[in-house]
C-alpha cells in the first residue's frame, strides 16, 4: 500500500534537482569555516533576515537552544507561550543547557500580547529570577500554523526594548508566514535580536536549520554549537540543499496553504469532526473527533492508507507539504469520508 503521509512537513524528501545540487556542492571543513557552500548559505540567510551573521545548525531545536544559551545567564527566566515548541517539544533543554527556567504565558491561538507578558516580567528584588528573554513562535505549530499578527510582534518588540529584554523568534516555518501575508522574513526578523528557521520542513530539505543574529551573538553560538557536538565537517552537501530550497521552494508554500484550507473545509462537514477554521491559516490543520476516539481514528485511517499524527491533548493534526499532490489530497478527503461516515 502507498501511504499518504500527512503527519508532518518534516517528512519531505529532496527532489531530483535538489539532490543534483547536493552532489555538485563545493565542500571544505566547516569547523575551520572553510566550506564554501556553508559560507554561501550563511551569507544568504543573513541577507534574507537582515542580520549581520548566520550559523548553519543541525536542527531547529539546536538553533533555539543556542539562542537561549547566548542570550541568558544561569538562573534567568525566559517567557514563552504555553503551547510553544520550545516549552513542549525540546526535552527540557533550557534547564539542561542554559540553566534557565521557562515561564509559560497562555495565549489565544498561540498569540501572546505585550499586555499578557507585562504582568509576568519580574521586578528587581534579589529573590526573583531576571526576565532576560522572550521567545515568539511564528508560525505557531500547536495552534495549527497560526501566524503572529505583525502589529502584535511590533508591540512586543517595543515592550522588550523598553524593558531591556531580548527577543528570539522561533521561525521554524517563518516562510509560511511570509507566503501568506506578503510580509518579508526580513521585516519579521527586524523586531527580534535573533531568529531561527528550518530547511527541513516546508522548504523540503533533508536536514538543517539556521540561526541568525549579530556577529558577536553568532561568534558565541558557534562556540556553543561545538561544545554541544554540532561542529560539522564537509556539510556543504546539506547546505546546498538549503540554497536550492531558498531559490526554488519558497513561492510554492502558498499551494500547501490552499490545500490545507480546502481539506479543512471538506472534513469539517463530516459527522463528529470539529475544525476551528480561524486557525487554518497556513499548512497545518488541527481538529478533533467526537464520533470516533482519537487513537481509533488514527488507526482506521492508516489501515486505509492515510497517516496522520496526534496533536495536542484531544486533537489530531494534518500537515500539507510539497510531497502531497492534488490527487493525494482528494484521495485523503475521500478516505476520511468513508471512515467517519
Amino acid at each position: 500500500m502507498t501511504f499518504i503521509d500527512l503527519r508532518s512537513d518534516t517528512g519531505t524528501r529532496p527532489s531530483k534537482a535538489m539532490l543534483e545540487a547536493m552532489m555538485d556542492a563545493r565542500v571544505g571543513d566547516d569547523v575551520f569555516e572553510e566550506d564554501e557552500t556553508v559560507n554561501l548559505l550563511q551569507e544568504k540567510c543573513a541577507a534574507i533576515t537582515g542580520k549581520e551573521d548566520a550559523l548553519f545548525v543541525t536542527s531547529g531545536v539546536m538553533g533555539n537552544q543556542l539562542a537561549i544559551k547566548c542570550h541568558t545567564l544561569p538562573g534567568d527566566e525566559v517567557i514563552v507561550e504555553s503551547e510553544s515548541h520550545i516549552l513542549n517539544y525540546e526535552t527540557g533543554s533550557p534547564a539542561v543547557i542554559s540553566n534557565v527556567q521557562l515561564l509559560p504565558v497562555r495565549g489565544d491561538m498561540g498569540i501572546i500580547r505585550s499586555e499578557d507578558i507585562r504582568k509576568y516580567v519580574r521586578t528587581s528584588e534579589y529573590y526573583f529570577p531576571v526576565t532576560r528573554l522572550i521567545c515568539v513562535e511564528n508560525t505557531h505549530n500547536r495552534a495549527g500554523g497560526v501566524i503572529q499578527p505583525f502589529e502584535v510582534i511590533k508591540d512586543i518588540s517595543d515592550f522588550g526594548e523598553r524593558n531591556r529584554i531580548k527577543l528570539h523568534l522561533d521561525g521554524a516555518r517563518i516562510f509560511n508566514a511570509q507566503a501568506e501575508t506578503g510580509i518579508s522574513v526580513k521585516e519579521y526578523a527586524g523586531y527580534f535580536d535573533s531568529i531561527t528557521f528550518c530547511f527541513s520542513k516546508g522548504l523540503g530539505c533533508p536536514v538543517g536549520s539556521i540561526l541568525c543574529g549579530s556577529k558577536e551573538f553568532i561568534e558565541m553560538a558557534r562556540k556553543w554549537r561545538k561544545i554541544l557536538g554540532g561542529g560539522m565537517r564537509q556539510v556543504g552537501i546539506l547546505a546546498a540543499a538549503g540554497i536550492y530550497a531558498l531559490d526554488n521552494n519558497v513561492d510554492r508554500l502558498k499551494d500547501d496553504h490552499r490545500k490545507a484550507k480546502y481539506f479543512a473545509e471538506q472534513i469539517s462537514k463530516l459527522d463528529g469532526i470539529k475544525v476551528d477554521m480561524r486557525s487554518v491559516q497556513t499548512n497545518i490543520l488541527i481538529f478533533s473527533s467526537s464520533k470516533i476516539p482519537k487513537n481509533d481514528l488514527i488507526n482506521k485511517l492508516k489501515e486505509k492508507g492515510v497517516i496522520i499524527s496526534s496533536g495536542s491533548y484531544d486533537n489530531l493534526r494534518v500537515v500539507f507539504h510539497l510531497d502531497v499532490s492534488e490527487d493525494d489530497m482528494n484521495r485523503a478527503i475521500e478516505i476520511f469520508r468513508t471512515t467517519v461516515n
